[in-house]
Protein backbone atom coordinates (compact mmCIF):
# COMPACT_ATOMS: atom_id res chain seq x y z
CA UNK A 1 0.00 0.00 0.00
CA UNK A 2 1.21 3.47 -0.75
CA UNK A 3 1.88 5.90 1.99
CA UNK A 4 1.48 9.51 1.39
CA UNK A 5 3.40 12.08 2.89
CA UNK A 6 -0.38 13.92 3.72
CA UNK A 7 -4.09 13.20 3.53
CA UNK A 8 -6.52 15.83 3.22
CA UNK A 9 -10.10 15.32 3.89
CA UNK A 10 -12.28 17.89 1.90
CA UNK A 11 -11.91 19.91 -0.91
CA UNK A 12 -12.86 23.44 -0.20
CA UNK A 13 -10.51 26.41 -0.53
CA UNK A 14 -8.67 25.41 2.45
CA UNK A 15 -8.50 21.71 1.42
CA UNK A 16 -7.20 21.63 -2.10
CA UNK A 17 -5.15 24.83 -1.30
CA UNK A 18 -3.61 22.32 1.79
CA UNK A 19 -3.06 20.37 -0.81
CA UNK A 20 -1.42 22.61 -3.69
CA UNK A 21 0.84 24.10 -1.17
CA UNK A 22 1.74 20.23 0.38
CA UNK A 23 2.85 19.13 -3.43
CA UNK A 24 4.77 22.35 -4.08
CA UNK A 25 6.73 21.72 -1.17
CA UNK A 26 7.43 18.18 -2.00
CA UNK A 27 5.17 16.03 -0.33
CA UNK A 28 3.38 13.26 -1.97
CA UNK A 29 -0.20 14.06 -1.28
CA UNK A 30 -3.75 12.62 -1.37
CA UNK A 31 -7.07 14.98 -1.72
CA UNK A 32 -10.20 13.50 -1.01
CA UNK A 33 -13.49 15.34 -1.25
CA UNK A 34 -16.97 13.67 -1.64
CA UNK A 35 -19.43 16.28 -3.30
CA UNK A 36 -17.91 18.61 -5.68
CA UNK A 37 -13.87 20.02 -5.84
CA UNK A 38 -14.19 23.24 -4.75
CA UNK A 39 -16.44 23.34 -1.63
CA UNK A 40 -19.41 25.44 -0.67
CA UNK A 41 -17.54 28.51 -1.45
CA UNK A 42 -17.01 27.98 -5.51
CA UNK A 43 -19.82 25.43 -6.08
CA UNK A 44 -22.78 27.43 -4.02
CA UNK A 45 -21.13 30.42 -2.23
CA UNK A 46 -18.84 32.60 -2.76
CA UNK A 47 -18.62 32.53 -6.60
CA UNK A 48 -22.03 31.76 -7.40
CA UNK A 49 -23.55 34.53 -5.17
CA UNK A 50 -21.28 37.00 -6.75
CA UNK A 51 -21.70 36.02 -9.89
CA UNK A 52 -25.83 36.86 -9.16
CA UNK A 53 -24.62 39.84 -7.65
CA UNK A 54 -22.85 41.14 -10.55
CA UNK A 55 -26.40 40.84 -12.76
CA UNK A 56 -28.14 42.69 -10.08
CA UNK A 57 -25.69 45.41 -9.63
CA UNK A 58 -25.86 45.76 -13.81
CA UNK A 59 -29.62 45.52 -13.78
CA UNK A 60 -29.78 48.10 -10.80
CA UNK A 61 -27.55 50.40 -12.96
CA UNK A 62 -30.22 49.93 -15.55
CA UNK A 63 -33.15 51.28 -13.85
CA UNK A 64 -30.97 54.33 -13.22
CA UNK A 65 -29.87 54.91 -16.54
CA UNK A 66 -31.85 58.17 -17.32
CA UNK A 67 -29.88 59.65 -14.16
CA UNK A 68 -26.41 58.74 -16.59
CA UNK A 69 -27.95 60.28 -19.79
CA UNK A 70 -29.09 57.43 -21.05
CA UNK A 71 -32.75 56.92 -21.60
CA UNK A 72 -34.63 53.73 -22.43
CA UNK A 73 -37.22 54.49 -24.08
CA UNK A 74 -39.56 50.86 -22.77
CA UNK A 75 -38.46 50.62 -19.12
CA UNK A 76 -40.86 47.27 -18.84
CA UNK A 77 -38.57 46.00 -21.78
CA UNK A 78 -35.72 45.54 -19.14
CA UNK A 79 -36.10 42.51 -17.13
CA UNK A 80 -34.29 39.86 -15.45
CA UNK A 81 -34.21 35.94 -17.45
CA UNK A 82 -33.76 33.86 -14.29
CA UNK A 83 -33.03 30.98 -16.65
CA UNK A 84 -30.28 32.46 -18.40
CA UNK A 85 -29.28 34.42 -15.19
CA UNK A 86 -29.15 30.70 -13.55
CA UNK A 87 -27.05 29.37 -16.69
CA UNK A 88 -24.29 32.00 -16.72
CA UNK A 89 -23.90 31.35 -12.74
CA UNK A 90 -23.27 27.57 -13.93
CA UNK A 91 -20.97 28.20 -16.24
CA UNK A 92 -18.97 30.29 -14.17
CA UNK A 93 -18.80 27.54 -11.34
CA UNK A 94 -17.90 25.07 -13.88
CA UNK A 95 -15.36 26.92 -15.38
CA UNK A 96 -13.85 27.39 -11.70
CA UNK A 97 -14.10 23.93 -10.68
CA UNK A 98 -12.48 22.98 -13.69
CA UNK A 99 -9.59 25.26 -13.31
CA UNK A 100 -8.66 23.64 -9.80
CA UNK A 101 -8.88 20.61 -10.58
CA UNK A 102 -6.48 20.70 -13.24
CA UNK A 103 -4.24 22.78 -11.01
CA UNK A 104 -4.69 19.49 -8.46
CA UNK A 105 -3.37 17.65 -11.23
CA UNK A 106 -0.59 19.96 -12.66
CA UNK A 107 0.75 19.19 -8.83
CA UNK A 108 0.92 15.85 -9.07
CA UNK A 109 -1.75 15.28 -6.92
CA UNK A 110 -3.97 12.29 -6.10
CA UNK A 111 -7.48 12.68 -6.25
CA UNK A 112 -10.36 10.50 -5.10
CA UNK A 113 -13.98 11.42 -4.86
CA UNK A 114 -15.99 9.82 -2.28
CA UNK A 115 -16.44 10.24 1.36
CA UNK A 116 -13.71 9.69 3.53
CA UNK A 117 -14.07 7.82 6.97
CA UNK A 118 -10.86 8.33 9.41
CA UNK A 119 -10.24 4.60 10.69
CA UNK A 120 -7.25 6.57 12.45
CA UNK A 121 -4.86 9.15 12.30
CA UNK A 122 -2.95 7.15 9.41
CA UNK A 123 -5.60 5.53 7.79
CA UNK A 124 -8.98 6.91 5.43
CA UNK A 125 -11.14 4.41 4.13
CA UNK A 126 -13.42 5.77 0.67
CA UNK A 127 -15.85 3.20 -0.83
CA UNK A 128 -14.41 0.15 1.21
CA UNK A 129 -10.54 0.75 -0.03
CA UNK A 130 -8.14 2.53 2.68
CA UNK A 131 -5.57 5.41 1.96
CA UNK A 132 -2.61 5.54 4.58
CA UNK A 133 -0.98 8.98 5.21
CA UNK A 134 1.56 10.24 7.64
CA UNK A 135 0.29 13.06 8.38
CA UNK A 136 -3.63 14.12 8.15
CA UNK A 137 -5.40 17.54 7.27
CA UNK A 138 -9.42 17.95 7.83
CA UNK A 139 -10.99 20.26 5.93
CA UNK A 140 -14.49 18.92 5.82
CA UNK A 141 -16.21 22.66 6.48
CA UNK A 142 -19.82 23.49 7.56
CA UNK A 143 -23.35 23.22 6.60
CA UNK A 144 -26.21 25.67 7.69
CA UNK A 145 -27.03 25.44 11.40
CA UNK A 146 -31.01 24.98 10.90
CA UNK A 147 -32.37 25.64 14.43
CA UNK A 148 -35.69 24.01 16.30
CA UNK A 149 -38.37 26.92 15.57
CA UNK A 150 -41.53 24.53 14.87
CA UNK A 151 -42.78 24.25 11.77
CA UNK A 152 -39.31 24.95 10.24
CA UNK A 153 -37.85 21.40 8.91
CA UNK A 154 -41.43 20.91 7.25
CA UNK A 155 -41.29 24.09 5.56
CA UNK A 156 -37.74 23.25 4.31
CA UNK A 157 -39.34 19.70 3.05
CA UNK A 158 -41.51 21.33 1.34
CA UNK A 159 -38.62 23.74 -1.09
CA UNK A 160 -40.41 26.85 0.79
CA UNK A 161 -37.30 27.55 3.37
CA UNK A 162 -34.52 27.46 2.17
CA UNK A 163 -30.45 27.86 3.08
CA UNK A 164 -28.23 29.63 1.06
CA UNK A 165 -27.50 27.23 -1.32
CA UNK A 166 -31.12 27.06 -1.84
CA UNK A 167 -31.08 30.54 -2.03
CA UNK A 168 -28.96 30.79 -5.40
CA UNK A 169 -30.80 27.99 -7.26
CA UNK A 170 -34.91 28.94 -6.82
CA UNK A 171 -37.25 27.46 -9.99
CA UNK A 172 -38.09 31.21 -10.17
CA UNK A 173 -37.12 34.67 -9.43
CA UNK A 174 -40.08 35.14 -6.22
CA UNK A 175 -42.01 38.47 -6.02
CA UNK A 176 -41.23 37.99 -1.61
CA UNK A 177 -38.73 36.39 0.07
CA UNK A 178 -38.27 36.79 4.03
CA UNK A 179 -35.24 36.19 5.82
CA UNK A 180 -33.94 35.03 9.41
CA UNK A 181 -31.07 36.75 10.13
CA UNK A 182 -29.18 39.92 9.84
CA UNK A 183 -25.67 38.74 9.20
CA UNK A 184 -23.15 39.12 6.21
CA UNK A 185 -24.72 36.07 4.33
CA UNK A 186 -27.97 38.09 5.36
CA UNK A 187 -27.39 41.35 4.40
CA UNK A 188 -26.00 40.08 0.64
CA UNK A 189 -29.36 37.84 -0.15
CA UNK A 190 -31.33 40.99 0.65
CA UNK A 191 -29.14 43.30 -1.37
CA UNK A 192 -29.29 40.69 -4.23
CA UNK A 193 -32.82 40.17 -3.83
CA UNK A 194 -34.03 43.73 -3.30
CA UNK A 195 -31.99 45.05 -6.24
CA UNK A 196 -34.16 42.34 -8.16
CA UNK A 197 -36.99 43.81 -7.87
CA UNK A 198 -38.35 41.24 -5.12
CA UNK A 199 -40.14 42.46 -1.67
CA UNK A 200 -37.53 41.40 0.78
CA UNK A 201 -38.22 41.39 4.79
CA UNK A 202 -35.29 40.81 7.16
CA UNK A 203 -36.18 39.40 10.78
CA UNK A 204 -32.98 40.57 13.06
CA UNK A 205 -33.77 39.36 16.75
CA UNK A 206 -30.97 42.23 17.91
CA UNK A 207 -31.58 45.94 16.91
CA UNK A 208 -28.83 46.21 14.54
CA UNK A 209 -27.93 44.16 11.25
CA UNK A 210 -23.93 42.98 11.21
CA UNK A 211 -24.07 43.51 14.64
CA UNK A 212 -20.51 42.04 15.08
CA UNK A 213 -18.74 45.18 12.91
CA UNK A 214 -17.89 48.79 13.36
CA UNK A 215 -20.91 50.80 15.01
CA UNK A 216 -20.60 53.25 11.85
CA UNK A 217 -20.76 50.44 9.76
CA UNK A 218 -23.94 48.83 10.79
CA UNK A 219 -25.30 52.63 11.43
CA UNK A 220 -24.82 53.54 7.70
CA UNK A 221 -25.91 49.62 6.17
CA UNK A 222 -28.49 49.47 8.07
CA UNK A 223 -30.30 52.87 7.15
CA UNK A 224 -29.08 52.53 3.50
CA UNK A 225 -30.56 49.02 3.40
CA UNK A 226 -33.61 50.28 4.70
CA UNK A 227 -33.52 53.70 1.85
CA UNK A 228 -33.23 51.09 -0.94
CA UNK A 229 -36.77 49.70 0.11
CA UNK A 230 -35.29 46.76 2.45
CA UNK A 231 -38.31 45.88 4.84
CA UNK A 232 -35.79 45.45 8.37
CA UNK A 233 -37.89 44.32 11.34
CA UNK A 234 -35.18 44.20 14.55
CA UNK A 235 -36.33 42.70 18.19
CA UNK A 236 -37.97 39.73 16.66
CA UNK A 237 -38.38 36.61 18.46
CA UNK A 238 -39.40 33.73 15.89
CA UNK A 239 -41.79 31.41 17.00
CA UNK A 240 -42.88 29.26 14.14
CA UNK A 241 -42.84 28.61 10.71
CA UNK A 242 -46.48 27.55 9.15
CA UNK A 243 -45.61 26.99 5.08
CA UNK A 244 -44.47 30.85 3.45
CA UNK A 245 -45.59 32.32 6.94
CA UNK A 246 -43.19 33.21 9.79
CA UNK A 247 -44.91 33.80 13.05
CA UNK A 248 -42.71 35.78 15.50
CA UNK A 249 -43.35 38.29 18.61
CA UNK A 250 -41.57 42.14 18.96
CA UNK A 251 -42.16 43.76 22.17
CA UNK A 252 -44.41 40.67 23.19
CA UNK A 253 -46.85 40.84 20.53
CA UNK A 254 -47.64 38.21 17.86
CA UNK A 255 -47.15 38.93 14.24
CA UNK A 256 -46.50 37.61 10.98
CA UNK A 257 -45.87 37.51 7.14
CA UNK A 258 -46.06 35.98 4.19
CA UNK A 259 -43.77 35.43 1.51
CA UNK A 260 -42.99 33.13 -1.77
CA UNK A 261 -39.75 32.29 0.26
CA UNK A 262 -38.38 31.91 3.81
CA UNK A 263 -34.66 31.95 3.79
CA UNK A 264 -32.79 30.59 6.94
CA UNK A 265 -29.48 32.61 7.57
CA UNK A 266 -28.95 32.20 11.10
CA UNK A 267 -25.50 30.85 11.39
CA UNK A 268 -23.30 27.23 10.30
CA UNK A 269 -21.87 24.63 12.07
CA UNK A 270 -18.57 22.26 11.44
CA UNK A 271 -19.17 19.13 9.70
CA UNK A 272 -17.83 16.48 12.51
CA UNK A 273 -18.56 13.61 10.80
CA UNK A 274 -16.32 10.81 9.50
CA UNK A 275 -13.59 11.18 11.83
CA UNK A 276 -15.46 10.28 15.26
CA UNK A 277 -12.51 7.95 15.64
CA UNK A 278 -9.83 10.50 16.55
CA UNK A 279 -11.55 11.65 19.78
CA UNK A 280 -10.49 14.88 18.74
CA UNK A 281 -11.19 18.31 21.43
CA UNK A 282 -14.39 19.75 20.06
CA UNK A 283 -16.09 23.12 21.38
CA UNK A 284 -19.20 24.44 20.27
CA UNK A 285 -17.19 26.50 17.94
CA UNK A 286 -15.62 23.68 15.93
CA UNK A 287 -12.40 21.23 16.42
CA UNK A 288 -9.53 22.99 18.45
CA UNK A 289 -6.44 23.62 16.75
CA UNK A 290 -2.78 25.07 17.90
CA UNK A 291 -1.24 28.45 16.37
CA UNK A 292 -0.24 25.51 13.21
CA UNK A 293 -3.65 24.02 12.82
CA UNK A 294 -2.50 20.69 14.63
CA UNK A 295 -5.31 18.84 17.04
CA UNK A 296 -4.75 17.52 20.24
CA UNK A 297 -3.90 14.06 17.80
CA UNK A 298 -0.22 15.03 16.80
CA UNK A 299 -0.25 14.47 12.85
CA UNK A 300 -3.61 15.16 12.71
CA UNK A 301 -4.85 19.15 11.47
CA UNK A 302 -7.91 21.05 11.00
CA UNK A 303 -8.60 24.12 9.00
CA UNK A 304 -11.39 25.85 7.74
CA UNK A 305 -15.01 26.38 8.84
CA UNK A 306 -14.17 23.08 10.81
CA UNK A 307 -11.87 24.79 13.67
CA UNK A 308 -14.51 27.04 13.88
CA UNK A 309 -11.84 30.34 13.98
CA UNK A 310 -13.25 32.73 11.08
CA UNK A 311 -15.67 30.92 8.65
CA UNK A 312 -13.93 32.98 5.45
CA UNK A 313 -12.51 30.95 2.29
CA UNK A 314 -9.72 33.00 2.24
CA UNK A 315 -9.09 32.26 5.67
CA UNK A 316 -9.13 28.79 5.18
CA UNK A 317 -6.73 28.94 2.56
CA UNK A 318 -4.53 30.40 4.47
CA UNK A 319 -4.95 28.02 7.28
CA UNK A 320 -4.30 25.23 4.57
CA UNK A 321 -0.69 26.72 3.68
CA UNK A 322 -0.06 27.21 7.50
CA UNK A 323 -0.72 23.39 8.02
CA UNK A 324 1.07 21.92 5.28
CA UNK A 325 3.73 24.40 6.07
CA UNK A 326 3.76 22.86 9.24
CA UNK A 327 3.81 19.31 8.58
CA UNK A 328 6.84 20.40 6.08
CA UNK A 329 9.13 22.22 8.41
CA UNK A 330 8.27 25.26 8.17
CA UNK A 331 5.98 26.67 11.48
CA UNK A 332 4.29 30.07 10.42
CA UNK A 333 0.87 31.33 11.84
CA UNK A 334 -1.83 33.92 11.28
CA UNK A 335 -2.51 36.98 12.99
CA UNK A 336 -6.38 36.73 13.31
CA UNK A 337 -6.66 40.80 13.78
CA UNK A 338 -5.11 41.17 10.12
CA UNK A 339 -7.62 38.92 8.22
CA UNK A 340 -9.91 40.86 5.93
CA UNK A 341 -13.96 40.48 6.21
CA UNK A 342 -16.16 41.68 3.34
CA UNK A 343 -19.47 42.05 2.17
CA UNK A 344 -20.54 41.97 -1.18
CA UNK A 345 -23.59 44.47 -0.62
CA UNK A 346 -24.39 47.56 -2.43
CA UNK A 347 -22.13 49.32 -1.21
CA UNK A 348 -19.87 46.62 -0.27
CA UNK A 349 -18.25 46.47 3.21
CA UNK A 350 -14.69 45.53 3.73
CA UNK A 351 -13.06 45.81 7.23
CA UNK A 352 -10.12 44.72 9.13
CA UNK A 353 -8.40 44.74 12.45
CA UNK A 354 -10.19 46.49 15.73
CA UNK A 355 -13.53 48.30 15.63
CA UNK A 356 -13.28 50.97 17.44
CA UNK A 357 -15.18 49.70 20.95
CA UNK A 358 -12.71 46.70 20.69
CA UNK A 359 -9.75 48.86 20.61
CA UNK A 360 -11.05 50.65 23.51
CA UNK A 361 -11.59 47.37 25.34
CA UNK A 362 -8.09 46.24 24.44
CA UNK A 363 -6.51 49.37 26.32
CA UNK A 364 -5.82 51.27 23.54
CA UNK A 365 -5.33 55.32 23.72
CA UNK A 366 -8.06 54.71 20.75
CA UNK A 367 -8.47 57.85 18.05
CA UNK A 368 -10.45 57.69 14.93
CA UNK A 369 -10.51 59.42 11.47
CA UNK A 370 -13.51 59.25 8.55
CA UNK A 371 -14.05 60.64 5.76
CA UNK A 372 -16.84 60.60 3.32
CA UNK A 373 -17.58 58.82 -0.34
CA UNK A 374 -19.55 61.74 -0.79
CA UNK A 375 -16.12 63.98 -1.09
CA UNK A 376 -14.28 61.95 -3.62
CA UNK A 377 -14.71 63.32 -7.01
CA UNK A 378 -14.81 59.02 -8.58
CA UNK A 379 -17.59 58.44 -6.17
CA UNK A 380 -19.10 61.52 -7.32
CA UNK A 381 -18.66 59.95 -11.17
CA UNK A 382 -20.19 56.90 -10.91
CA UNK A 383 -22.85 57.53 -8.87
CA UNK A 384 -21.74 55.85 -5.59
CA UNK A 385 -21.37 58.06 -3.12
CA UNK A 386 -22.67 56.46 0.19
CA UNK A 387 -19.99 55.23 2.35
CA UNK A 388 -17.13 55.99 4.13
CA UNK A 389 -13.52 55.25 4.83
CA UNK A 390 -12.89 55.16 9.21
CA UNK A 391 -9.49 54.46 10.55
CA UNK A 392 -9.03 53.78 14.00
CA UNK A 393 -5.78 54.07 15.53
CA UNK A 394 -3.25 54.30 18.41
CA UNK A 395 -2.66 58.05 19.42
CA UNK A 396 0.63 57.51 21.33
CA UNK A 397 2.19 56.22 17.77
CA UNK A 398 -0.94 56.40 14.94
CA UNK A 399 -0.29 52.89 14.71
CA UNK A 400 -3.09 51.92 12.13
CA UNK A 401 -5.10 49.54 14.14
CA UNK A 402 -8.67 49.00 12.47
CA UNK A 403 -9.99 50.20 9.04
CA UNK A 404 -13.63 50.03 8.24
CA UNK A 405 -14.70 50.94 4.90
CA UNK A 406 -18.57 51.26 3.20
CA UNK A 407 -17.96 51.91 -0.39
CA UNK A 408 -18.57 50.43 -4.09
CA UNK A 409 -15.05 48.87 -4.16
CA UNK A 410 -14.89 48.32 -0.34
CA UNK A 411 -14.08 44.65 -0.80
CA UNK A 412 -10.86 45.43 -3.08
CA UNK A 413 -9.71 48.50 -1.16
CA UNK A 414 -9.40 46.70 2.35
CA UNK A 415 -6.36 44.54 0.60
CA UNK A 416 -4.24 48.06 1.07
CA UNK A 417 -5.43 48.53 4.71
CA UNK A 418 -4.76 44.39 5.53
CA UNK A 419 -1.41 45.23 4.46
CA UNK A 420 -0.73 48.08 6.51
CA UNK A 421 -1.77 45.79 9.41
CA UNK A 422 0.37 43.09 8.29
CA UNK A 423 3.18 45.67 8.08
CA UNK A 424 2.22 47.64 11.24
CA UNK A 425 1.94 50.89 9.62
CA UNK A 426 0.73 54.50 10.68
CA UNK A 427 -1.43 57.06 9.64
CA UNK A 428 1.50 58.84 9.07
CA UNK A 429 2.52 56.26 6.75
CA UNK A 430 -0.78 56.03 4.23
CA UNK A 431 -1.25 59.67 4.83
CA UNK A 432 2.36 60.07 3.46
CA UNK A 433 1.37 57.27 0.76
CA UNK A 434 0.80 59.02 -3.10
CA UNK A 435 -2.56 57.76 -4.14
CA UNK A 436 -3.29 57.55 -7.70
CA UNK A 437 -6.27 60.37 -8.82
CA UNK A 438 -8.99 59.92 -9.60
CA UNK A 439 -9.61 56.98 -7.46
CA UNK A 440 -11.51 55.40 -4.55
CA UNK A 441 -8.47 54.45 -2.92
CA UNK A 442 -8.09 58.50 -2.43
CA UNK A 443 -10.48 57.96 0.36
CA UNK A 444 -8.22 56.08 2.51
CA UNK A 445 -5.46 58.58 2.35
CA UNK A 446 -7.93 61.57 3.28
CA UNK A 447 -8.90 59.66 6.16
CA UNK A 448 -5.16 59.06 7.46
CA UNK A 449 -4.57 63.02 6.81
CA UNK A 450 -7.38 63.26 9.14
CA UNK A 451 -5.96 61.51 11.65
CA UNK A 452 -2.32 63.29 10.87
CA UNK A 453 -3.83 66.79 10.78
CA UNK A 454 -6.60 67.56 8.87
CA UNK A 455 -7.71 65.96 5.38
CA UNK A 456 -7.57 67.80 2.20
CA UNK A 457 -10.51 67.88 0.55
CA UNK A 458 -12.64 67.87 3.81
CA UNK A 459 -13.70 70.63 6.00
CA UNK A 460 -12.68 69.55 9.14
CA UNK A 461 -13.98 71.38 12.14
Amino acid sequence: MKTYDIIVLGGGPGGYVAAIKGAQLGAEVLLIEAHKIGGVCLNYGCIPTKTLLRTANLYKDMMQAESFGIDIPDMTAVRINWDNLMKRKEKVVKQLTSGVRQLVKHNGIDYVEGFGTVIDKNNVEVDGKTFRGNHLILATGSTTRIPEIPGLRESFLKGISVDSTGAIALPKLPKAITILGGGVIAVEFATLYNSLGVEVTLLQRSEKVLKFLDKDVQETMQSHLIKEGVKIITGVQIESIDGHIVNYKMDGEPKSIKADHILVSLGRQPNLKGFENLKLDVTKNGVTVDDHMETNIKGVYAIGDLNGKYMLAHVASAEGIVAAEAIMGSKNTINYKRVPSCIYSFPEVGVVGYTEQEAIEAGYDVDTSQFPLSANGKALAHGEKTGFVKIVLDKTYGEVLGVHIVAAHATDMIAEATASLELEATVHDLAKTVHPHPTLSEVVMEAAHGAVDKPIHAIKK
